[in-house]
């Protein structure tokens, strides 16, 4: 078992485009692929996949809620749970449809978004105390009564690379108000809308600010959780998320790098009309790429050399396949992103409940013995 300090310089090497001793490994995991694990691996009780496998970093998110009510629960019934979040937003969770229903948000109106208050970004509550929020608590499935965000932190730090996180300001712009409100307002005036997302920047980088202090030197980077875009391109004109995101995606990356840590943008679809913007503001590495968005790691990787690092792209339609001789396929093709440095394996979103845990244990396997340096890649070996 690699000791902390092995995980910790494995993956901050790969992201200063070097080759350290191996490709480290990161993921994301839906409930439903844990559930799946559990049973066959016939694990009794607790359940851990990052120790499992043993993989070199997890993300552990603090509060990010706007207001920090935790979470009110209106109506709960083995098949519907019904909740309303600290950002003003009503979420139905249903147990026969995979991701939250947003019913309802308080905030539609300009007039609303005007004088829309944020509780203060570096309230102690958000880092040292067990409260409910949106970001942990209400995805595919509702997990109340997480531990607080310096015990995770806390209980992670001895075992792996440790990356805290922070929403970029068009992903709480819609958890606030609405996914098509905030459409609809951006067409309707879209300086007062820019107006809100430069509020929504200096409460980001309060957030930063604030569970960098109160990890306590614990975090070696940030993700930043940004969907701008759908496979097929962006939800508004990259002309208008550089007038009115990249100055604060600008800031909260200055915010994480003024600490010596690596900042990794996930955003979900193909936002490549923005790709030389998120590297001039000091996105240090992409994530999660995926694949069927159009996105190619290899091809980036040749565009960008080591001017990006990246981090993902392993089809997780192939991984739902379980055929191993295709994920052998895929896996070692993409490790050639790796070549020089500048890549972490992971899927290109997360590994869904269709994946058999003999698959994912398979890719392990492939990273381990595949993606030590020198790469030994066989017949998928390409030239960048």
């Amino acid at each position: 078992m690699d000791s902390v300090e092995a995980k910790i310089a494995r993956v901050l090497t790969a992201l200063d485009h070097q080759e350290p001793d191996r490709v480290p490994v990161g993921e994301f995991f839906w409930t439903s692929f844990l559930r799946r694990a559990k049973k066959d691996l016939r694990i009794r009780g607790a359940f851990d996949p990052y120790r499992y496998w043993e993989l070199d970093m997890i993300v552990v998110n603090p509060n990010m809620d706007p207001h920090i009510t935790g979470i009110q629960m209106l109506e709960d019934t083995p098949e519907r749970k019904l909740v309303k979040t600290g950002f003003g937003a009503t979420i139905e969770r249903r147990s026969d449809y995979p991701m939250p229903n947003f019913l309802d948000v308080d905030t539609k109106t300009f007039e609303q978004m005007d004088a829309f208050e944020f509780d203060d970004p570096k309230d102690d509550r958000r880092y040292f105390e067990a409260i409910d929020d949106q970001i942990n608590s209400v995805a595919d499935d509702l997990n109340l009564g997480l531990p607080s965000f310096v015990d995770r932190v806390n209980s992670c730090a001895n075992d792996m690379c440790v990356f805290g996180s922070v929403c970029d300001p068009h992903e709480t712009i819609w958890r606030i108000m609405g996914t098509e409100n905030v459409l609809l307002k951006m067409a309707e005036d879209p300086g007062r809308i820019a107006n809100f997302i430069e509020r929504l920047g200096d409460f980001l980088v309060g957030i930063v600010e604030g569970q960098i202090a109160a990890a306590g030197g614990k975090l070696s980077g940030m993700y930043i959780w940004g969907d701008v875009a759908y496979d097929n391109g962006m939800f508004f004109s990259p002309d208008f998320w550089r007038q009115a995101y990249k100055p604060q995606l600008k800031k909260i990356c200055d915010a994480i790098h003024a600490a010596g840590l690596k900042a990794i943008y996930h955003g979900c679809g193909n936002s490549s009309a923005v790709f030389e913007d998120m590297i001039e503001v000091g996105v240090d590495c992409l994530n999660p790429i995926e694949a069927k968005a159009g996105l190619d790691v290899i091809d980036l990787k040749r565009r960008f050399g080591d001017r990006w690092a990246f981090n993902g792209n392993i089809d997780a339609r192939v991984l739902g396949t379980n055929d191993l001789e295709k994920v052998r396929r895929e896996v070692l093709t993409k490790l050639n992103a790796a070549k020089g440095g500048g890549y972490i394996l992971q899927s290109d979103h997360s590994v869904p409940g269709n994946v058999d845990a003999e698959t994912y244990s398979y890719v392990i396997e492939l990273a381990r013995e595949n993606g030590i340096y020198p790469l030994e890649l066989e017949e998928f070996d390409l030239e960048l």
